[in-house]
C-alpha cells in the first residue's frame, strides 16, 4: 500500500492539476476495489453449503428436519376441475385412472401443506392402498363401495367429505359439483386431530436421490414426452424439458398445468411411467389394479430416458434400476400409472 502512495504522489507532483484531495480519493478507490475483488474471489472459492437434513419425498436439503406426516389428497382432474389448487406444492403426484379413462391425481404433501387444495374427489380402493403404503393421512370426498369399506375399517387414517362437507370441506362458488370441493391445510390438520390421527412422520419412503443432476445425464435423450389416456385429447399429457432449469413442465389437452392459487406452473424433476395391470370390475367402469407384482417402467430426468422396472416395497411403488432403487433427481416427481393394455410402449412416446 505504501508503494502505491509513493507512485501516486510522484505522478501528482509531475502533473500540475493533481491535488492532495485527488490523491486520497484515488488511493481509497483503489483500496476498496481490491477488497471487493478479494471478497468475490473468496465467495467463489467457498464450498457450497451442505444442509443437515433432506426432505424424504424430494431429496432437497433442509435446515430443519421435516417431521410432518405425508398427506395424500385425491384431486379431481376432469377438464372442468382445471386448473387445480395446491398442485404445484405437491412433493409427489400419482396420476391414476378412476374409470372411463378419466384420471385423478393423488397428490402427496410432506414438505409443505398448501393453504387450499382441490377440487377434492372420491376414493378408490387402490388409492387407499397407495396411501397405506406411504403411511399417509388420506383425504378424499366420496368413495367407491370397496374404498368405503376400507375407509370405514380405518385401513388408513382419513377424513372424507361425505362426513365433513361444510365442516372441513368447503364448496367453491366458482364451480359446480362435483368439481367444487376444497380443503385447506389448516382443516386437514384439524380433521386429523378430530379423528385422533398422529401427524408425525412414521415411515421414510424408499426413494433414493442423486447428489447432483449431472449424475442423471446417462441414457437416451428425451426432451418431449407424451401420453394419452383414451381416444380423446382431454387426457393427453405432454411434458417438455426446460434445460435451463433442469425440470419438466406439463401440459394437459395443450394447456400448461398451473396452480390456480398462484398461477405457478407445475415443475417436475422426475417423470416415471409404471405399467400396471388394470381390470374393469363393474358396469360403471371401475378398475381393479394389481399393485403387488412390479413391472415395466420408464424414467425421465435431466432430459434423459431410461427403461427401468418398478417394484412394490412395503406398499410403496419404487422405481428400480439394476436391482436397486433408481436414483432420482432432487425435486418433485410425477408418477403416471399406465394400463398393461395397450401398454407403456404404445401409450408413452418421446422424442429427443
Amino acid at each position: 500500500m505504501l508503494k502505491k502512495w509513493g507512485m501516486i504522489t510522484v505522478v501528482c507532483v509531475l502533473l500540475s492539476g493533481c491535488s492532495k484531495e485527488a490523491v486520497i480519493e484515488e488511493v481509497v478507490a483503489e483500496d476498496i476495489k481490491e477488497e471487493v475483488e478479494e471478497s468475490v474471489a473468496e465467495i467463489i472459492e467457498e464450498e457450497p453449503t451442505v444442509l443437515p437434513f433432506t426432505a424424504p419425498f424430494t431429496g432437497v436439503g433442509s435446515e430443519e428436519e421435516l417431521k410432518q406426516r405425508p398427506v395424500m389428497v385425491t384431486i379431481n382432474n376432469h377438464p372442468q376441475a382445471r386448473p387445480q389448487s395446491g398442485i404445484s406444492q405437491a412433493d409427489l403426484v400419482y396420476e391414476v385412472i378412476a374409470e372411463g379413462n378419466v384420471t385423478r391425481f393423488l397428490a402427496v404433501f410432506q414438505s409443505e401443506i398448501p393453504d387450499n387444495i382441490g377440487p377434492v374427489r372420491s376414493a378408490r380402493d387402490y388409492f387407499v392402498e397407495l396411501s397405506k403404503g406411504l403411511d399417509a393421512f388420506y383425504v378424499a370426498h366420496g368413495y367407491s363401495p370397496d374404498a368405503q369399506k376400507m375407509l370405514n375399517a380405518r385401513v388408513v387414517d382419513n377424513i372424507n367429505g361425505m362426513q365433513y362437507d361444510g365442516i372441513y370441506f368447503k364448496r367453491s362458488k366458482e364451480r359446480k359439483a362435483p368439481h367444487n370441493s376444497y380443503i385447506s391445510g389448516e382443516n386437514i390438520l384439524a380433521g386429523a386431530e378430530r379423528v385422533g390421527a398422529s401427524m408425525e412422520l412414521n415411515k421414510i419412503p424408499t426413494f433414493s436421490f442423486l447428489e447432483s443432476i449431472d449424475g442423471a445425464k446417462i441414457g437416451n435423450p428425451a426432451s418431449n414426452i407424451t401420453i394419452r389416456y383414451g381416444n380423446g385429447t382431454s387426457f393427453e399429457n405432454e411434458y417438455n424439458y426446460v434445460s435451463d432449469e433442469g425440470i419438466y413442465e406439463r401440459k394437459s389437452a395443450g394447456v400448461l398445468t398451473t396452480d390456480k392459487e398462484n398461477e405457478t406452473p407445475v415443475k417436475l424433476s422426475n417423470l416415471i411411467f409404471m405399467e400396471i395391470p388394470h381390470k374393469t370390475i363393474d358396469n360403471s367402469g371401475r378398475q381393479q389394479l394389481t399393485l403387488a407384482n412390479g413391472g415395466k417402467a420408464y424414467l425421465f430426468q435431466a432430459g434423459i430416458m431410461k427403461e427401468i422396472e418398478w417394484k412394490n416395497i412395503e406398499g410403496i411403488l419404487v422405481p428400480m434400476e439394476n436391482g436397486v432403487p433408481a436414483k432420482l433427481v432432487q425435486g418433485k416427481t410425477w408418477i403416471s400409472i399406465v394400463p398393461t393394455s395397450p401398454g407403456i410402449e404404445n401409450m408413452v412416446k418421446y422424442i429427443p
